[in-house]
This record gives structure tokens, C-alpha cells and sequence, in this order.
């Protein structure tokens, strides 16, 4: 039933975070595995991050993929809008914001078997009736007691009626997508298998076409008329990767604001720029240096998204470094 959202109870006060709540169809997916409710807008909530997984793998042969924090934070918001603020399982979602930072000391591929805790605070709830109209979450992510990651992102929920008046064109014509252009090399953009990477070549250095395989069983679990903003955060990472030219690219700091959808019917050229690297006049510095990116989606000469994101400095791993605040 539409209207079901209760997850499934896992002992004294936990309820399980199901394949449904978190919109994912495969429970090798779902990272978030049970919370709960400390008050009414608080929550603790247990995640598992696999040392290996078929799309948010590692991200070299020391760190899991930083990426995966922004996925458990989205599916996170998702499960606990929908079991514990009344958003039916056919709400439609829609991202406005997300931002992350981490330390890469507490992404360490040898500490993957221990679990992370969450703690989730709900702000800026809006209702809609007995339902959700929107909110944010805000989280903090331990191991083993040790604060590794923070993040924010901001959702709002759509009834399938109102979604459907407001994206009937794009419903109709979902089988409608551009054809799927080749990729660019893998490596350029941090990846290993070439039906991973989400950009193609464009037409002049910096810039790329958006590459969207509404296939991948990760980037589109189910049918979508967009493309949902995890591929463009994605599509972001590997920007910033092929820009810096700093492989691998592991992001310390991710910030990304939507600011409408992304169509799969028409191109989406994303432009990077690299806005700084510390002490560029050495071979050494240019090596390993922090980089910080800008990346900045348009589509059909309008606005789709912007972020930024920093790179740990390559070639090291700096410990206990400090978890800044994304908000």
C-alpha cells in the first residue's frame, strides 16, 4: 500500500531501514541498516560501509569512496521521512542541497567491518496536512566513537498527483533519453570500468556532456524522468578528478545545490574549474597539494547545479584530521 511506510522492527526500540524506505531495490545497496528515535526530531541510526561494492567501491587501495557518506545521508533522509514524519512511499523526493565533509583517516579500507553510527537531527519541517512538505537533515557520522564525517542536505516531497501535474511531458516521454554517448577514458576520471563513468567528451578542454545510462543498476535502481542528483554529485566527483588531474581525487569537502531538474531528453554540459592548489610553483606541492574545484552543470542554457569539492592531499593521509562543518 501507497500509504505504508513502517519499517520493519529489529529489536527494543530499532526499526530496520527497508529496500523501500530507502528507494533502493537491491539490499547490497541500503547502507543505513536500522535507528532509533531519540526525540522527536532526533534519531541515531547504524550504517554499514562495505569494504568493496559494485559502484561506491574503493576509492584507492587505502580509503573507502567518501561519496558513499552523501548516499547514506540521502537514503537516511528518505527512510526516516518516510516512517517517521508520515511521507507515504510515493512521495517523490527532490534535492536541493548536500553537503559533506570527512576525514579520510576514518574511511580507512582495514576499519570497513566496523559500523558507523549516525546521529541525525530533523530541522526546518514543513507539513503538509498529516504529511511532509520538507525538511533537513543534519548528521554526524562515528567509528568506534571517533567523529570521521559530517553533512547536511536539504528534501522536498512531492504527492504523486502534484508530480504528475508538474512533470506530466517528462512522465510520458521517459523512454526518450539521448542516446548514450561514449565515455571518457576511466582513468581520467577516477573509475575503473567504463559503465561507471557519467561523462563524455565535449567540445572544448574543461567541459564535458553529461552521460546518463538510465540502465546502471546503482545510478537508476528504478525508472526515472530525471536524473537524480546523486548522479549528478557523481558526475561532479568525476569532474573534478579529470580537472585536477589529481587521480585519485579523494573529496574532503563536498558541497552541491540544485537548482532544477535534469532532464534526460537534451545534453547537460557541466564546466570545471579549479579554483586553487596549494604551492603550485613546485612539482612536489602541485603532486600533492589540497585542490578545490567548481563544477557547474547547464542545460539548454539554463542553470541546472553547482559544487564544489577539495581533495585530500595526495599521496597522504592526514591523521585525525579535523572534520570541518558543512553548514
Amino acid at each position: 500500500m501507497a500509504g505504508q511506510a513502517a519499517g520493519a522492527r529489529t529489536g527494543p526500540g530499532a526499526t530496520r531501514v527497508t529496500e523501500r524506505l530507502a528507494h533502493r531495490t537491491r539490499a547490497a545497496d541500503v547502507f543505513p541498516t536500522d535507528w532509533t528515535r531519540l526525540s522527536d526530531l532526533a534519531f541515531r541510526v547504524t550504517a554499514h560501509w562495505p569494504a568493496d561494492h559494485s559502484f561506491f567501491g574503493p576509492a584507492d587501495d587505502r580509503h573507502q569512496d567518501p561519496m558513499i557518506i552523501g548516499e547514506t545521508l540521502r537514503q537516511t533522509s528518505m527512510a526516516l521521512a518516510h516512517a517517521e514524519f508520515g511521507a507515504p512511499l510515493d512521495t517523490h523526493f527532490v534535492m536541493w542541497d548536500l553537503s559533506v565533509t570527512a576525514d579520510p583517516s576514518g574511511l580507512l579500507l582495514v576499519d570497513a567491518a566496523e559500523p558507523v553510527t549516525i546521529d541525525v537531527v530533523c530541522s526546518e519541517v514543513r507539513r503538509r496536512g498529516r504529511g511532509l512538505s520538507s525538511m533537513r537533515t543534519t548528521m554526524e557520522f562515528r567509528r568506534a566513537g571517533r567523529l570521521v564525517a559530517r553533512g547536511t542536505g536539504s528534501t522536498g516531497c512531492t504527492s504523486p498527483a502534484a508530480y504528475r501535474r508538474l512533470r506530466a511531458r517528462q512522465l510520458d516521454a521517459m523512454d526518450s533519453a539521448i542516446p548514450l554517448p561514449p565515455p571518457v577514458a576511466p582513468e581520467l576520471v577516477g573509475r575503473d570500468r567504463a559503465e561507471d563513468v557519467v561523462l563524455a567528451p565535449a567540445d572544448r578542454p574543461g567541459t564535458w556532456l553529461l552521460r546518463v545510462a538510465t540502465g546502471h543498476p546503482v545510478l537508476f535502481p528504478r525508472p526515472n524522468d530525471h536524473v537524480p542528483g546523486m548522479v549528478l554529485f557523481e558526475a561532479a566527483r568525476q569532474a573534478a578528478t579529470a580537472a585536477s588531474g589529481g587521480r585519485p581525487f579523494l573529496p574532503i569537502d563536498m558541497a552541491a545545490s540544485f537548482s532544477r531538474y535534469a532532464e534526460l531528453d537534451s545534453p547537460c554540459l557541466l564546466e570545471a574549474e579549479v579554483l586553487d592548489k596549494a604551492d603550485t610553483d613546485t612539482a612536489d606541492a602541485t603532486e600533492h597539494g589540497e585542490v578545490t574545484v567548481q563544477i557547474s552543470g547547464r542545460q539548454n542554457d539554463k542553470p541546472v547545479f553547482t559544487a564544489t569539492l577539495t581533495s585530500a592531499p595526495h599521496g597522504r593521509t592526514p591523521d585525525h584530521a579535523p572534520v570541518r562543518s558543512p553548514l
